[in-house]
């Protein structure tokens, strides 16, 4: 993402959604396709597929959204069994061709695996270091690389029994699928930070089984008409063959869960469901929360589209204050690259948010949103909103102040870039242009995951309490390992 478009950009953005299908019979790129469609709001830099026929590898993998990067003759020319696919948004290495996936590594005894990876590895600096000064070259300045790398160089005659042994070593946030000639393979971190399932097609509860899918959310198994079985647990391998399904653990592994409260406020799309829970249903009572902790005397309250409608709608019903649409979303927008001046960075919030005046004009609005990261499209939002003839914007965030970087798969690496790290929620309110600025609550945050004691959850960019140990340097950026890669070339 282009650094004009970023730091005006007011979310946090996750790695990746990658996806992975066993059929014998079926044709698995098409499958993948539409799982990684699903699966688009979870990156847009890069997608990539590759295929087993139990021989041959293939692999197509290009910048951009899925349905630029494969056409009919593309998934055509991918055929097997077996499918692995990924859709990339970076957070470890720069977004080039180079870094896309699924990579593939060589193991000695494994043989050509491909490799796609969800998350981020704290130690990715150290275990590149160490593998460099053993001889590896790498030719990426990915953290998957490094993961691959690893990988490679531990001895094992099946890949489960590579990764039981080499994972301990793997420090962070990984959700990991891997296609062999013969196999699809999973590995989840034992946090459990991303989130990870199991599908099946056709019946589940009848013996034998026609095939199996790992998604990292339930919405791209519900896309290609796949049954959840369940997620797949922290620190767990799952292996699927024409032997069938089998399942080992990560020795030594964390022994206690925390899944990123982040997927449950704002990344996951809403009809996914995790840990058992509805996320349009999480996001609703997020909503009724922040009613009840910030309440407001105004006449409609309207929502950031699309990403905070369920909370808004939450606030409205407990409230008792109307909900309205009083911004249209272009349904046709995707990243705009080109934007050189001010003007035409505004033109581009203009034409993805477009106020109506005949709702707002004269009128109180309370304005829900999930989070504010930098706070420059907030700010630009509440302008519109005055513009259009709204007469208060009373802003209303159904997430805590977020004021810690994370390093386990969000693209935020500094304090610098979090409005909320160095001024008040009062200070906020105010840079922003909102008549009042509210945020929700850690404990109703909590509340409305229904865990009140936050047990099995992350919630670091808020608080500062990592669920790992995050190394100094990491507090540089994304791109930490471009100079070692640029050292070793030399």
């Amino acid at each position: 993402m282009p650094d004009a478009e970023r730091l005006q950009d007011d979310h946090f953005h996750e790695e990746c959604g990658i996806f992975g299908v066993f059929h014998p019979g079926e044709d698995v790129a098409n499958l993948t396709y539409f799982g990684l469609y699903s699966l688009q709001h979870r990156g847009q830099e890069s997608a990539g597929i590759a295929v087993s026929d139990g021989t041959t590898i293939r692999v197509r993998k290009e910048m951009g959204l899925v349905s630029q990067v494969f056409d009919q003759e593309s998934i055509e020319s991918l055929t097997g069994h077996i499918a692995v696919g990924h859709t990339r948004y970076s957070t470890t290495g720069s977004a080039r061709l180079h870094n896309a996936q699924p990579m593939r590594f060589s193991h000695p005894q494994v043989g050509d695996v491909m490799i796609a990876h969800n998350g981020n590895l704290v130690n990715a600096q150290q275990l590149h270091d160490e593998l460099h000064r053993r001889g590896v070259v790498f030719e990426t300045t990915s953290d998957t690389e490094v993961l691959g790398a690893l990988l490679a160089a531990t001895p094992g005659e099946t890949l489960d029994t590579v990764l039981r042994d080499a994972l301990p070593r793997a420090e962070g946030a990984y959700c990991l699928l891997f296609l062999t000639r013969d196999s699809l393979v999973a590995a989840r971190d034992p946090l459990g930070i991303r989130p990870l399932c199991l599908g099946r097609f056709g019946d589940v509860n009848a013996p034998g089984g026609t095939g199996y899918v790992i998604a990292s959310e339930t919405c791209a198994l519900d896309v290609i008409g796949a049954t959840f079985i369940c997620e797949i647990q922290p620190g767990e391998i799952v292996t699927v063959d024409r032997s069938g399904l089998r399942s080992t653990r990560i020795p030594h592994g964390a022994q206690r869960r925390a899944m990123c409260s982040f997927e449950f406020i704002y990344f996951a799309r809403p009809d996914s469901v995790m840990m058992g829970k509805s996320l349009y249903e999480a996001r609703r009572k997020m909503g009724q929360e922040l009613a009840r902790e910030a309440p407001s005397d105004a006449d409609i309250v309207i929502t950031l589209p699309d990403s905070a409608t369920p909370a808004a709608t939450g606030y409205a019903e407990e409230s008792g204050i109307p909900f309205t649409e009083g911004m249209i979303k272009s349904r046709y927008i995707t990243r705009t690259f080109i934007e050189p001046t001010q003007r035409l960075r505004e033109s581009g919030i203009r034409l993805k948010f477009n106020p109506m005046r005949h709702v707002l004009e004269g009128r109180r609005v309370v304005l829900v949103d999930d989070s504010i990261v930098r706070g420059t499209t907030s700010r630009h939002i509440i302008n519109e909103l005055r513009r259009a003839g709204a007469a208060e914007v009373h802003m209303r965030i159904a997430s805590p102040p977020i004021a810690w970087p994370c390093f386990m798969g969000i693209d935020i690496a500094s304090r610098r870039e979090l409005i909320a790290a160095n001024h008040s929620q009062e200070e906020i309110g105010a840079m922003l242009g909102a008549d009042s600025l509210r945020y929700l609550s850690i404990g109703g945050l909590r509340r409305a995951m229904d865990q009140p004691d936050g047990d099995g959850f992350c919630f670091a960019c808020f608080t500062g309490e990592y669920p790992v140990t995050v190394p100094q340097h990491l507090e540089a950026n994304k791109l930490a390992l471009e100079v070692p890669l640029a050292a070793a070339a030399r």
